[in-house]
């Protein structure tokens, strides 16, 4: 197989990461996964052949080991980001000053291409400091190196996810499951082809400078999400639409643990649909502008992984379907 170029991946031992690890070692390239803690990234390396992914130091708030990480070369993906601040890892910090931290490596290391993954619902008046310093965070990339490309998902689905897997781990274990913001609409964008247009973007096939807006090919509001995991599952737990406001009590109460179920960063989220716009759409400036694939739906990808929550009634049928 023909070496494609190396590409230093910031964050690649996470949700996204792993995927695109492996779809760019089949692909060829050669890859350095800079993280926090490289002892922890081995599981990666038996996605590709021998020596062709490594790990290495690299820590966004210390430009020496950002410039170290981007050494040598040719591309550039940046995934690294947080849902809620935990620690010294602060939205600032990571979204926007690392993210520029990283555009002036790649820059001053002359790569041929920088990907930067955002999310979408970046907006730079956003209510929520999420959302507000994603969008940050994009305009400083653009500032330091405008022929980046912008990739903004919208919720990431895939066997590791945090959203049907816990979703669905609550209906096994409660028979009623509260929902909030049950009409807000969201457009699940599965993790391979998330990983697939990054590979597209470092392949030539994106448009520099470019803000590509990630989804599914469905937009499903949380109350369908719901019924679409009871449906998966055999589950049959009540849903109970709450309001907002019962949300933001359950924030305040649990905002010290180390894994609260709901932030009030979050719940400002929550008032706004997570979908591509219409201008992206006209503009062509989506996954389907980019990918060779079609977008996959949650209704092939996701029943392979939530299985072991099914009934077993709804396994047997599942099992014995013609």
């Amino acid at each position: 197989m023909a070496q494609k170029g190396l590409v230093t991946i910031f964050g690649g031992t996470g949700f996204i990461g792993r995927h695109l690890v492996q779809q760019l070692a089949k692909d060829g390239y050669r890859i350095k996964v800079a993280v926090r803690h490289p002892n922890l990234a081995g599981f990666l390396q038996p996605l590709g052949g021998v020596g062709q992914i490594s790990a290495v130091y690299a820590n966004l708030r210390n430009e020496k080991s950002i410039k170290q990480a981007v050494k040598g070369a040719d591309f550039v993906v940046n995934l690294v980001g947080v849902l809620a601040p935990s620690g010294a890892q602060r939205f600032a910090a990571l979204h926007v000053q690392g993210a520029r931290l990283i555009a002036i490596a790649a820059r001053e290391a002359g790569v041929k291409q920088l990907v930067h993954v955002s999310a979408l619902g970046a907006q730079a008046n956003s209510n929520a400091a999420y959302a507000r310093t994603k969008a940050h965070g994009e305009d400083a990339v653009l500032n330091m190196e405008p022929n980046a490309i912008i990739m903004r998902p919208s919720v990431v689905f895939g066997p590791e996810d945090e959203f049907f897997n816990r979703f669905a781990n609550l209906m096994s274990k409660s028979p009623v499951v509260p929902m909030f913001a049950s009409k807000i609409k969201f457009q699940p964008v599965y993790v391979g082809d998330v990983a697939m247009a990054i590979k597209c973007a470092l392949d030539g096939k994106a448009t520099q400078g470019t803000i590509y807006e990630l989804g599914g090919p469905h937009s499903l509001t949380m109350k369908e999400i719901h019924t679409e995991i009871k449906q998966m599952t055999g589950l049959n737990p009540l849903l109970l639409p709450l309001p907002l406001w019962i949300a933001r009590i359950i924030a305040i109460l649990t905002y010290v643990l180390p894994n609260a179920p709901i932030t009030l960063d979050q719940i400002k989220l929550l008032k706004k649909d997570n979908c591509v716009s219409p201008q992206a759409v006209e503009e062509n400036r989506t996954l389907t502008n980019i990918s060779p694939v079609a977008p996959r739906s949650i209704q092939v990808i996701v029943p392979e992984y939530i299985d072991r929550f099914e009934t077993s009634k709804h396994a047997f049928n599942h099992a014995h379907k013609v």
